[in-house]
């Protein structure tokens, strides 16, 4: 993606089914666990660069000892800022390396229980405050609350009123906060429940706490709050007395994957993480299901606990395109997909002329895509030789088939990216002057006037850097014809469930179509789209309609793709620009596991994002185009 796009955050979580001794054997140190939480987080730096923090729960603590440890950090280096700050802990308390007993009951975030996440904000809050994992203390362990999450909740408001309805008085407004609260007072009332029913069997005050350690009910904590939650989610968390979770949404929307065995429990948003982290295969890796919530006890007990009931499923497809890795074997054969789909409209952009074009891709996240677009351009180049060659009358000469095979697509890495230049960029004042040469290009690759040049992007969003300086540079190559083909759809729709994408202003998409409604005088749809979502901004969130669709309807894919063209086209380029978009059907055929399309179709899985979508069309039309106005 030629833009930095902010997207869901990263989560981790490890639990250690053995005393630390038999790890201290086995492996070596009795820091397995703290190890393997580390390389988590690390192989999925890709999805939080804001901000890490990770925490640790003992389960041996004794009185007037630390039972939860817990460390953030803040910049694109925090994991190794947090990890540094727990090195530096552990060496600065004296104690024997091989006490792996001494180490369990003092020595900090040497525990069985972790915890690790990575932050990208899309709400505009920012600071160590807003870092997870969040903790909710108290004096008995099995109230202390440890939550991290990858999610958005799109009804904030309706959370926040029920938790002041039950008396509770919230210190923020941010959705992890109002979570925190929310949870941590169903804890509270599961060991209130608890602690009633052992008193009434006669059991004495430590007894008590230590039945209710033992018994404590995550699937029922966390079954009345989420009955209220709109949102995607994938919600971990850790109590002090050392049950642990990791609950999705109903709708799939977020991504979390799971391994367990006799030693070790292991969470995270991306399957070929734990692949790498633990060297297992694909098979050995479960994915958390919809509505599914994976519970650890205290006593290391795993179960699989349905929340909610799964509804219309809505694995987001962005995720694939995009954030995910492309090492998981699913996510790499998905984005080759994507490209070969795109064959047939690169084909019919130059006018079927391969051997005048050449094609290249916008390093680095489209590359995978691009394999993917040859292989398809390479199947149609098969079948047109075997044409020529049954086509041909009499016999061939030598000199005449090796013609034909010797036809080939032409590729070239055309642009470089200067990652040095664009971290000077975002520090300086030039950032306009500059933005062309974020990218540089391999000169002699394109016959000036005679060449097409084809460059495929995963996603184009806002074109912002194509006009600033992807085009320009290309320009520079002197080809006949720049297309620009994106390997997904266009991005129409706002987001709201953990990606920053939440302003209709943003999309080169809206602003095409609204240009078109205005040099084709039909402003009177703007208008009446704009009535009719004002009319409907305080109606419940189930009630509200996406009318912002009706921007689109009157143009074809291709007519807004010809617009977005020449809104990116300076007047200095010399070349014809052309934009293929992806369609939804191809999309769909390439990742047809992932549903969730709401970006392009404006299909929204869940009523908070009709809301969403009303109140930033209004926010817009009143030029208040906030970050975030639910």
């Amino acid at each position: 993606m030629t833009e930095t796009i902010k997207h869901e955050c990263g989560i981790a979580m490890v639990r250690l089914l053995k005393p630390l001794s038999y790890y201290q054997e086995k492996y070596g140190t009795y820091l397995y666990g703290l190890n393997k939480l580390y390389l988590l987080m690390e192989k999925q730096h890709n999805r939080g660069q804001e901000g890490a923090g990770l925490a640790c729960v003992k389960l041996h603590a004794q009185p007037a000892e630390e039972f939860i440890y817990r460390e953030r950090a803040m910049g694109t280096g925090a994991i190794q800022e947090i990890f540094a700050n727990v090195k530096k802990q552990i060496q600065e308390t004296p104690h024997d390396k091989s006490d792996a007993e001494w180490a369990a009951l003092h020595l900090p975030f040497a525990g069985e229980v972790y915890m690790g996440h990575l932050r990208y904000s899309t709400t505009g809050r920012s600071g160590l405050s807003y870092v997870h994992p969040f903790l909710r203390r108290g004096n008995w362990r099995s109230r202390n609350l440890l939550l991290c999450g990858n999610f958005n909740m799109t009804n904030v408001d309706e959370i926040f009123d029920s938790i002041v309805a039950k008396g509770q008085h919230p210190r923020s407004y941010a959705d992890t906060f109002v979570l925190l609260e929310q949870v941590g007072h169903a804890l509270d009332m599961e060991n209130q429940k608890l602690y009633d029913r052992y008193k009434a069997e006669g059991l004495d005050d430590r007894s008590i706490t230590e039945a209710i350690e033992n018994n404590l009910n995550i699937a029922e904590v966390l079954k009345k709050p989420a009955r209220i939650w709109d949102g995607g989610y994938v919600i971990c968390g850790m109590t002090g007395s050392g049950d642990m979770f990791s609950f999705r949404d109903p709708r799939g929307i977020r991504p979390a994957f799971y391994y367990a065995d006799d030693e070790i429990v292991v969470v995270a948003s991306e399957r070929p993480v734990i692949q790498t982290a633990m060297n297992l295969t694909i098979e050995q890796i479960k994915e958390l299901l919809p509505g599914e919530c994976l519970v650890v006890n205290r006593q290391g007990q795993i179960h699989i606990e349905p929340i909610l009931p799964p509804l219309n499923y809505s694995a987001c497809s962005f995720e694939r395109i995009y954030f995910s890795r492309g090492s998981d074997v699913d996510i790499y054969r998905e984005r080759k997909e994507l490209g070969k789909h795109l064959t047939s409209q690169i084909l019919k952009s130059i006018d079927y002329d391969l051997a005048h074009t050449v094609f290249s891709f916008i390093p680095n996240t489209a590359e995978v895509a691009f394999y993917g677009m040859l292989e398809g351009l390479d199947n149609y180049l098969t079948e047109q030789k075997l044409v020529k060659i049954r086509n041909a009358s009499g016999s061939l000469s030598d000199a005449e088939l090796k013609q034909i095979l010797s036809l080939k697509v032409r590729s070239e890495k055309v642009a470089i990216k200067d990652i040095k230049l664009r971290t000077f960029i975002s520090e300086g004042d030039t950032r306009d002057d500059l933005a062309a040469h974020v990218y540089d290009i391999t000169y002699g690759t394109v016959l000036p006037g005679i060449d097409n040049l084809v460059v495929i992007d995963d996603s184009i969003v806002r074109g912002t850097t194509l006009k600033q300086s992807i085009i320009k540079i290309l320009d520079r190559l002197r080809p006949k014809k720049i297309i620009i083909v994106s390997s997904s759809p266009q991005v129409r729709f706002p987001d709201c469930y953990g990606i920053d994408m939440s302003r209709m202003g943003e999309f080169i998409a809206f602003k095409a179509a609204m240009a078109l409604l205005r040099d084709r005088g039909m402003e009177a749809v703007i208008e009446e789209v704009y009535r009719k979502s004002k009319a409907q901004q305080h109606y419940p969130k189930e009630q509200i309609v996406n009318y912002v669709k009706e921007i689109y309807e009157p143009f074809t894919q291709e007519e807004i793709s010809g617009k977005i063209a020449q809104m990116l086209t300076s007047d200095n380029i010399t070349a014809q620009v052309e934009i293929v978009y992806q369609t939804l059907e191809g999309l769909h055929q390439a990742i047809p596991n992932h549903p969730g399309d709401w970006y392009f179709s404006g299909n929204y899985p869940t009523p908070g994002g009709n809301r969403l979508v009303n109140n930033a069309f209004i926010n817009f039309m009143e030029g208040a185009d906030s970050k975030r106005q639910l």
